[in-house]
């Protein structure tokens, strides 16, 4: 699974090389499609099931669209937020990650949208290493969205990740009385897809009837996306998918 976190991290490096004002989402996607048939890994995300197969490598989601965008013809624009968000598996062994990023510049509003998505993935990360069930850790991740006036998307979860893409158990980025009943354990072994995904304003959502894919905020603020897959260890957390300048870091 660390091969294939690395390779998640650096195809979306390599696709974030190329955001700037007048690229089409479909060249994002191409670099990421390209890397993964290079480095013989599976893309997980083509073909995906739904009323519609999901056509592309990755999820290219821009400003309101909260994840699933199929990349397109559209361009980005100065002041817009992108999200990417890609899988693949190798060796039989899969990985997931997702990041959003600025078309530079964007407004004081959304850079700080970015800042509270980035650290309350963070938050999460430290935290799965000393709570004892999964519950503490999402009533920590929903507090500091709140706290920072911004609201949790409810409709979509997190997930286990090992042999598959989507595995039990489900990981819910807040709390409520039917997730919990479904609450577990963090113990050694456990391998989840963490994946706060945060609204600049309601967290309610829609789903497009065109694509059957695009999930976008109802009110039309812009959302933020930050996944990565994290293992616990009896030494504590490892992030599988962190980028070769953030394990530099580390």
């Amino acid at each position: 699974m660390r091969e294939a976190g690395r390779l998640v991290a650096r195809a979306i490096d390599r696709a974030a090389r190329h955001i700037s004002p007048g690229v089409a989402t479909r060249e994002l996607d191409a670099v990421i499609d390209d890397f993964f048939r290079e480095a013989g890994a599976e893309a997980l995300f083509k073909g995906v099931r739904g009323k519609v197969p999901f056509p592309a490598a990755s999820c290219i989601s821009v400003n309101d669209e909260v994840v699933h965008g199929i990349p397109g013809d559209r361009v980005l624009n100065a002041g817009d937020l992108v999200s990417i968000d890609t899988a693949c598996r190798l060796a039989g062994w899969c990985a997931d990650s997702a990041w959003t990023f600025p078309v530079e510049p964007v407004d004081d509003t959304k850079r700080r949208l970015l800042t509270v998505g980035q650290s309350v993935l963070e938050l999460a990360i430290t935290e799965m290493g000393r709570q004892a069930r999964w519950s503490g850790v999402a009533t920590l991740m929903s507090d500091a969205v709140h706290n920072a006036g911004f609201s949790v998307v409810e409709d979509l979860v997190g997930h286990g990740i090992g042999r598959e893409m989507h595995e039990d158990p489900q990981v819910p980025n807040y709390v409520s009385k039917s997730l919990l009943k479904a609450d577990f354990a963090l113990e050694p072994g456990l391998v989840l897809a963490i994946e706060p995904m945060i609204n600049g304003g309601s967290k309610r959502t829609r789903t497009s009837k065109k694509d059957h894919w695009t999930v976008r905020t109802e009110d039309g603020q812009p959302s933020v996306h930050f996944e990565h897959t994290v293992a616990l260890t009896p030494a504590g957390t490892e992030v599988l998918t962190l980028s070769e300048s953030d394990r530099s870091k580390s």
